[in-house]
């Protein structure tokens, strides 16, 4: 039997006259031209926290060490990051992608969104453009740049695997309209954009779970959007408050029967706390909330959402279940003393 030998495949003649552009596919097209245009954009932050308890390895005072990543979204220094990059920073320094090095001023943040707001004093500056996260569609083409474990400027390229997903910010409340993605994130990638083949931001990225593979998420750009614009205005987002602890529980089928209700989950009110409006609204403890201005609460999430800032010093009606009987009380809220 005669051995026969396998030669190497050499390229088309043709291809070997091609200019390298042309040799690139759509898909490596797409990624090099988003990259191009939003890495200059695409900041480092490096930040020094100092420990709440004043005490780090036992020695008073030491400043702990923390890095992320942010872009650029108004070529006057206006940087978007992660809250949780910069939250209880003492300093925040700013590397730009032409190595030039500036101070950060920390505008705002918002640890509900997980995001937050840094200014520089630099000239020269490219800003990165939003898109509309409206318009994302799942399978379309995501990329993400940052700067994982440290090693700037790094482009991971994947897809949109899903919209519209929910997940808990480090201050406990439930982010909506999440983008999740398999574009590889790391630590340090916090704060850096998810943009689309057009180098257009479509979300902030935000997190992964640890242990697993391909699943990482962004906060919507729109939402990014709206949070900004308010933290550049007022430093904060104000929210409404009530001054109850509750959790959700599960109601009776006959009880739902019995009220008509739209959902067989309720807010259980375990505290009210004193002079709150809640209180002074007349809510009890072991009362169930059901609803707000007749829209349904089924969760306490749900509450959330409807604690914007619009609902701050105007009465709103608020049904509970009391024992055997549905009572409306009206209750006014305020701005949530957390955030002030």
């Amino acid at each position: 039997m005669n051995e026969q030998r396998v030669n190497p495949v050499a390229p088309a003649p043709e291809l070997e006259s091609l200019p390298d552009g042309r040799l690139l596919d759509a898909y490596s097209q797409a990624v090099i031209h988003a990259a191009e245009r939003v890495s200059p954009a695409v900041v480092y932050i490096e930040v020094n926290q100092r420990d709440p308890g004043g005490m780090t390895d036992r020695r008073p005072g030491r400043p702990l060490q923390g890095s992320g990543s942010g872009f650029l979204f108004t070529p006057d220094g206006y940087l978007m990051t992660n809250s949780h990059v910069v939250h209880h920073a003492a300093r925040v320094d700013v590397s730009l992608s032409d190595g030039r090095r500036f101070h950060g001023e920390l505008i705002g943040e918002d640890p509900d969104t997980d995001l937050a707001v840094v200014r520089i004093d630099a000239p020269e500056l490219v800003a990165a453009p939003l898109g509309n996260s409206d318009r994302v569609r799942v399978g379309q083409l995501a990329i993400a740049i940052g700067n994982p474990y440290g090693f700037q400027y790094t482009v991971t390229a994947g897809v949109v695997s899903a919209l519209g997903r929910s997940l808990r910010s480090q201050s406990g409340r439930l982010m909506d309209s999440i983008l999740q993605t398999d574009a590889a994130l790391n630590p340090g990638n916090s704060g850096g954009p998810l943009v689309n083949s057009f180098g257009e931001v479509i979300g902030v990225n935000t997190a992964t779970i640890l242990q697993a593979q391909g699943l990482c998420f962004a906060i919507a750009v729109n939402t990014a959007k709206f949070v900004a614009g308010k933290l550049m205005k007022d430093g904060k987002i104000r929210r409404g408050y009530l001054g109850i602890g509750g959790q959700t529980v599960p109601l009776p089928r006959r009880t739902t029967r019995l009220f008509n209700l739209p959902s067989e989950s309720g807010i259980f009110i375990s505290s009210v706390e004193p002079d709150s409006p809640a209180q002074r609204g007349g809510m009890q403890e072991g009362d169930v909330l059901i609803s707000m201005d007749l829209k349904p609460l089924a969760t306490v999430d749900d509450l959330h959402r409807l604690l914007t800032e619009q609902q701050i010093g105007a009465s709103v009606t608020l049904g509970v279940l009391r024992r055997t009987e549905r009572v409306d009380l009206t209750v006014v809220p305020e701005e949530s003393q957390a955030r002030k």
